[in-house]
């Protein structure tokens, strides 16, 4: 099968960083799925991991984690997809990855592709959505209020790909006041036209931005990019007794500023679930079933914003980096080999 991989971590300009490949196509064990594959999307984790984790002397490591295929066989334990199904998911952080035309992964984290979107649609929605739900309702509890704050969440990073279906999900879901942060004229209306009550511009001090608005103190943060640039910001306008999270690998973290104020802080990583196969892995599952639901509905939408081609190694490497000039709006996706 063909595949896009690397051997050594370069920077994405080099002509190895990213190379068309063969391998042998995988078969499915265990609780596994062969997914034939029919559409990816580009995250930042592509391109961290591209940049900083050396394979096995003389191994290939393919990298890819959202996508979006057709069920082509299954493992002898497997109960919940059968051939022929279309399907969609984020993968596993320590698996081989979706940038083949062939990938394995566990039943429990892949969802129902929905009906109304297509291959590149959908495959642009795993990763973030996961990100995002896990945020909102798993991590900061959005649907508990802090006594006397405004309803209100703050979203850091409203115009990537976590950032973007955030956006829809607060909106659509909760009773909460949506603030999110753009700093071009192009994004900022991005996120608006996802759903965003007020966009503030994050090059500017935040907390300052918030004030302006008039509507309170946040009791709720989403951190998405750049948090250590933000820190003393959320820490001056969070809410006491608000929750903070965040998704990004900022170089320091010192959250001792926060004590006064007894915010909670929340750190969400979408993998954890798969890489330590959590008694509740199976939610991934679910919780990608009614994304699919909520789009079929027309509840929420695609935040696919550009298409790059065909899954090959020079878009690929187109991809990468757009997304490390952190430019990129939304998602990025890349269509049939």
């Amino acid at each position: 099968m063909h595949a896009i991989a690397y051997q050594n971590p370069l920077p994405i300009d080099n002509p190895d960083a990213l190379v068309d490949i063969e391998l042998p196509a995988p078969e499915p064990q265990g609780r596994d799925i062969l997914v034939e594959v029919k559409a990816v999307s580009v995250n930042p984790v592509d391109t961290k991991v591209r940049r900083n984790m050396q394979p096995e002397p003389g191994s290939w490591r393919v990298l890819g984690w959202d996508a979006a295929g057709i069920v082509a066989a299954v493992g002898p334990d497997v109960s919940r997809f059968k051939p022929g199904d279309a399907v969609f998911y984020a993968g596993a952080l320590d698996r081989p990855g979706t940038n083949a035309e062939f990938h394995l992964v566990d039943e429990r984290i892949v969802g129902a592709k929905p009906a109304s979107l297509d291959w590149a649609q959908a495959a642009a929605l795993p990763l973030t959505a996961i990100t995002a739900w896990e945020t909102l309702f798993d991590r900061l509890h959005v649907d508990k209020a802090v006594p006397g704050t405004a309803p209100a969440i703050l979203i850091i990073g409203g115009a990537g790909g976590v950032g973007s279906i955030a956006i829809q999900l607060a909106r659509r879901l909760t009773g909460l006041t949506v603030i999110a942060t753009a700093s071009r004229p192009e994004t900022q209306e991005w996120a608006r036209r996802l759903g965003a009550h007020h966009v503030i511009d994050h090059t500017k001090p935040l907390a300052a931005e918030i004030a302006s608005l008039g509507l309170g103190a946040p009791p709720l943060v989403f951190s998405t990019t750049n948090t250590g640039d933000h820190l003393a910001q959320i820490v001056e306008l969070i809410a006491p007794q608000g929750r903070f999270a965040l998704i990004d690998d900022p170089a320091a973290l010192d959250i001792r500023p926060f004590k006064p104020k007894s915010v909670s802080i929340h750190w969400e990583f979408m993998f954890t679930r798969s890489r330590f196969e959590t008694a509740d892995i199976a939610e991934q599952g679910r919780l990608l079933n009614e994304v699919a639901r909520l789009m079929d509905a027309g509840t929420l939408r695609t935040t696919l914003a550009d298409t790059f081609g065909t899954i090959n190694a020079e878009n690929l490497k187109r991809a990468h980096a757009l997304i490390e000039s952190g430019k990129a709006k939304g998602k990025i996706v890349l269509e049939g080999f």
